[in-house]
């Protein structure tokens, strides 16, 4: 059963869900955290355990379906024992934050919202608009490719290849969609925030964990950051959400030819990193194609065995999104397809000149480049993302998420560090942004 804790006082219900491979245990320190700061007394905890380890294979709708069903089953223990839960408060953490916004979706599409308040919703490191890298090359394709076909149902999710039901759609841009259960969930929570790393994040970066247009954070020596006030100590971990970063001034200096062909100093202390990796890789990587085809056979006969209701009823959820998603199906929409340009969208041409004549670069990339200019204000140039990547973005935008960048830099797995997910002394930095949160989080 869930790990929960309970009162007979406590009228507030905080939900915790954790990744991809994920288990209850990445998630001791958000868990204890927030109990340290609010007892029993006033909060109940609820870390779900139905989706757990190789389960979080079988994608977000089902993941999202258990955590909802799980949800609803605390909430019907809790009104048995004579606990009346007024409040809710969702926060997931890497995949976890996608099966969350599945779960409200239903939530809301079933009536809970009516009667229990919602509260906060947090998401940290979560790939909200997919895992697709926005870059071209061999490397990424490769990475493309294999992401997509060796994670089960959740890799065709997270690289946005799946088409969800009969909508033609991904799913997660179909949770995008203004139109949606899962947006109108969202906009019911008073506080929504979400916390993104900015560097070393390999599992989530940050243009997907931020629904970015842009990553001003490629390269730290061409700038300024600029941290948010009031951090729990050590501090200085939390930029300004406001203002978070600047180009830095030219210094004027010109480089000598010497310096200009050095390798960028990031690349020389990744080396011994690199060498590990490509030293390994002969032998892991049979080993990890053979476990994901048995993993994705397993997943497949989870979902199976899920479908055919036999886990527990799924007549609550599917025809109200039925319903959904032929409302939107009669919308038009242009299936995601691979940009066939460079790693940035090319800038475009003045008004004045046609993009007929622009470059060599194709219509459809100018034209896109130019919507998505008008849209995203900085110096930084736009990704390589897909249209319908940018048009999730800008449908997140649009529900008011303050947004944190988190600059964790005395460690490289800062997608573990973001959440204390094992309690190490230098994932201090973690303690301080899951702190952060505490300091926020309302009862």
């Amino acid at each position: 059963m869930a790990a929960a804790q309970q009162n007979a006082s406590a009228d507030h219900l905080a939900v915790i869900c954790h990744g991809l491979w994920g288990n209850p245990s990445h998630l001791n320190h958000l868990r204890d955290t927030l109990r340290a700061a609010y007892s029993d007394q006033s909060l109940h905890i609820l870390v779900p355990t139905s989706n757990s380890d190789n389960q979080t294979y079988d994608g977000v709708e089902v993941g999202g379906e258990r955590i909802a069903n799980e949800i609803e089953q605390r909430l019907s223990e809790l009104e048995q024992q004579g606990h009346k839960i007024k409040k809710i408060s969702i926060t997931g953490y890497s995949l976890g934050g996608l099966v969350a916004r599945y779960a409200i979706g239903l939530m809301y599409s079933s009536g809970l919202f009516d009667r229990i308040q919602p509260i906060n919703f947090t998401t940290f490191a979560t790939p909200h608009i997919g895992v697709r890298t926005p870059r071209l090359g061999a490397r990424s394709y490769f990475f493309n490719f294999m992401g997509a076909r060796t994670l089960s149902t959740s890799g065709q999710q997270l690289f946005l290849i799946d088409s969800f039901r009969d909508t033609g759609r991904p799913l997660l841009s179909l949770m995008a969609d203004p139109n949606s259960v899962f947006t109108a969930g969202l906009r019911r929570f008073k506080h929504k925030w979400l916390y993104a790393n900015t560097m070393n994040d390999r599992s989530v970066p940050y243009y997907t964990a931020m629904f970015s247009r842009t990553d001003a954070y490629v390269d730290l020596d061409k700038v300024e950051v600029h941290y948010a006030k009031g951090q729990p100590k050590p501090g200085n971990v939390i930029l300004d959400p406001e203002n978070p970063v600047t180009p830095k001034q030219p210094s004027g200096e010109q480089l000598s030819l010497v310096q200009r062909l050095m390798p960028h100093q990031r690349t020389i202390n990744n080396i011994p990193f690199y060498m590990v990796i490509f030293s390994l890789l002969p032998l892991a990587l049979p080993v990890f194609l053979a476990n994901a085809g048995y993993q994705t056979y397993q997943s497949a006969q989870r979902i199976r065995h899920h479908e055919s209701g036999k886990a527990f009823s799924l007549d609550r959820y599917r025809v109200k999104l039925l319903e959904e998603a032929q409302a939107v199906q009669d919308r038009v929409y242009e299936r995601v397809v691979e940009q066939q340009a460079e790693d940035y969208l090319p800038t475009p041409p003045p008004e004045s000149q046609s993009v007929d004549s622009a470059s060599s670069h194709t219509k459809e990339d100018l034209e896109l480049s130019r919507r998505e200019t008008t849209r995203e204000k900085g110096p930084s140039p736009l990704l390589v993302l897909t249209e319908g990547q940018f048009d999730m973005i800008e449908n997140l935008d649009n529900l008011g998420f303050t947004k944190y960048p988190v600059h964790i830099q005395k460690v490289r797995h800062t997608h573990a560090a973001i959440v204390v997910r094992i309690q190490k002394e230098s994932f201090a930095e973690g303690r301080v942004v899951v702190q952060h949160w505490i300091d926020k989080f309302e009862i």
